[in-house]
């Protein structure tokens, strides 16, 4: 008889663990909160607009391949999966764009548009970052952090690579150029970090970005979901829908099944959560007596990444010059950042990241008109802001400044809207204090120092997604299912 496991939550790690485990042989349960699947990358139907609810850049996407490779599939008989040629248009406060690619030449072209001279220092930064992604991504992505000596281990090499510094500083060390220095070290808030203090580890997104490309699937990410959700069915896991587990039954340092909100309880050998760690520890665990001092410590210390604000909106007036993917710098950039993760204030010199997936698939909006959603890093929920209130007041604010940046007009244009904020993130999908992704990419929080993969407190609990190792972002929450493989 096949051993029982329950995954809680089917955002991309819950859905590729789901898949890996059944590969090995397991009877596998998928319990889903929500009447779809997708967790963050949940898809809004609006009227003729259809949006995708989180993630939108698909970066190494043979992770997604893998997944129908353990059946003998063809992914591509799923989910068209394109690439991109232009990656991201950076846009500055004084107009200055920044049209970043994979394409070398352009890339030549773009940088000495500010800076001759940082052009050598953007390619010495290159090879800097190939060998972190060597070894942070391509060594050390699907192993687990379960013990310090491994952790340990990793240590010289880590030192080695510079991983003391920050992204921001390690970024100066080879560009001189302020604009510059904003382009390449943006990358720590795709995955919920500020760059001034994430470990430069995570410059290795740099180079992922290089090898692989940036990519987009047709039908925007939620046509992923359901290729994902359609071979899930076909492999016979069994999948419910609009059952939130409630708690989750430990005995010692055992778990033996959950409960959900209808009182049900379902038994099972393991539970893996692709859901937020400090969610579960706090919240979903009702006896905390198997709790050892230090995690209770290591609990309380957490930083959490920001929060988001996410507007979707539909426009009349298609804007044909805007790229897929838009992101727009504020006139500051650390005392900005410094306000969301440190003051937890709301600020009006926004940064922002526009995406218009129609500029790639004219069929993600009616003809002549656009769909987009725009997100913006906003404190979380330890600020106490009362989206309630000031959430009408926030999304005026960020139309206005679109309207007067990348969409001229846009106001006029709105045919259908509608957005989320941190509330959203903790309500809705259960993120400690509505953070956008669990908790930062810190030095202290990364690795061994973040929440385990195999339960550091329950010997068969098991954690996939973004505040597990490796980290947030489509190949981190999916590498982190690739853990199960060496855990089972």
């Amino acid at each position: 008889m096949a051993k029982k496991i329950i995954v809680i939550g089917s955002g991309f790690g819950g859905l590729a663990a789901s898949l890996r485990l059944k590969a090995k042989g397991y009877s596998v349960t998928l319990i889903e909160k929500h009447p779809d699947l997708g967790g963050r990358a949940r898809v809004f139907k609006r009227g003729n607009f259809t949006y995708d609810g989180g993630p939108t850049v698909i970066t190494a996407p043979y992770l997604l391949k893998e997944l129908f490779d353990l059946f003998n599939k063809k992914i591509s008989d799923y989910v068209e999966i394109v690439p991109l040629s232009l990656w991201y248009r950076f846009v500055f406060s004084d107009g200055q764009t920044f049209d970043y690619s994979g394409d070398e030449k352009s890339m030549e072209e773009e940088v000495k548009k500010f800076s001759d001279k940082d052009f050598r220092g953007y390619n010495n930064l290159v090879k800097f970052t190939e060998k972190i992604f060597n070894k942070g991504f391509t060594d050390l992505a699907d192993k687990p952090f379960n013990n310090l000596t491994f952790m340990l281990k990793q240590v010289p090499s880590l030192l080695h690579l510079k991983s003391y510094k920050s992204v921001f500083q390690l970024v100066s060390n080879y560009i001189s150029n302020e604009k510059l220095r904003r382009v390449f070290s943006m990358h720590p808030l795709l995955v919920g970090g500020n760059p001034f203090t994430t470990t430069s580890i995570y410059t290795l997104i740099l180079f992922l970005e290089k090898k692989w490309g940036i990519h987009y699937s047709m039908g925007g990410t939620g046509n992923v979901v359901k290729a994902l959700e359609k071979l899930i069915k076909e492999e016979n896991i069994k999948i419910i829908k609009d059952a939130e587990v409630t708690e989750i039954i430990s005995t010692k340092n055992k778990v033996t099944g959950v409960k959900t909100n209808n009182s049900k309880i379902i038994d099972c050998d393991y539970v893996v959560c692709n859901s937020d760690p400090p969610n579960v520890y706090q919240n979903l665990i009702k006896s905390k007596d198997n709790y050892s001092f230090l995690f209770k410590q290591k609990m309380k210390r957490m930083d959490y990444s920001m929060g988001l604000f996410v507007y979707y909106f539909g426009s009349k007036k298609q804007y044909k010059n805007v790229a897929h993917h838009t992101i727009y710098f504020g006139n500051s950039y650390e005392k900005h950042l410094d306000k969301i993760f440190e003051k937890k204030t709301l600020s009006e010199d926004i940064s922002y990241y526009l995406h218009r997936p129609s500029a790639t698939d004219p069929n993600m909006a009616p003809n002549g008109q656009d769909a987009f959603y725009v997100l913006v890093p906003v404190p979380n929920n330890l600020s106490n802001i009362n989206w309630s209130s000031e959430g009408e007041k926030f999304k005026n604010l960020v139309l206005d400044k679109m309207s007067k940046s990348v969409l001229p007009g846009i106001k006029e244009n709105v045919i259908s809207d509608f957005y989320l904020t941190p509330d959203y993130f903790e309500n809705d999908l259960a993120t400690l204090h509505g953070s956008g992704f669990s908790i930062q990419p810190k030095f202290s929080q990364s690795a061994y120092f973040r929440f385990h993969n195999q339960s550091e407190v329950f010997d068969n609990l098991y954690f996939v997604g973004a505040g597990t190792h490796p980290g947030a972002g489509m190949p981190g929450v999916l590498s982190s299912a690739k853990i199960l493989d060496r855990l089972f």
